[in-house]
């Protein structure tokens, strides 16, 4: 499956990790069930799953109004991303 993995085109290009490296092998170590190494290789990958998964209620059952928890999810997953980045900018480069 590693083999398949999209590269990162602003660190093949600037040489800087985006925002989202680290979800694709994230997500591939959670299918090997390797939980807490997904979270370290890319720690809003467990809010992001929920903020996905709300999304896709939302969309099967229109009469439930998920809407604050989808804002919820989101604003904390752009949190936990944008912190986990500079975590590892500052502490990794």
């Amino acid at each position: 499956m590693e083999e398949y993995m999209i590269p990162c085109l602003s660190k093949k290009l600037f040489g800087i990790d985006c925002l989202g490296c680290g979800m694709q092998r994230s997500l591939v170590l959670l299918i090997k069930g390797e939980f807490y190494d997904a979270f370290l290789m890319y720690p809003a990958i467990y809010p992001m799953l929920i903020f996905f998964g709300l999304i896709g209620m939302q969309q099967l059952q229109k009469k439930i109004n998920l809407h604050p928890y989808i804002v919820f999810f989101g604003t904390i997953t752009a949190i936990t991303m944008v912190v986990s980045y500079f975590y590892k900018f500052f502490n990794y480069a």
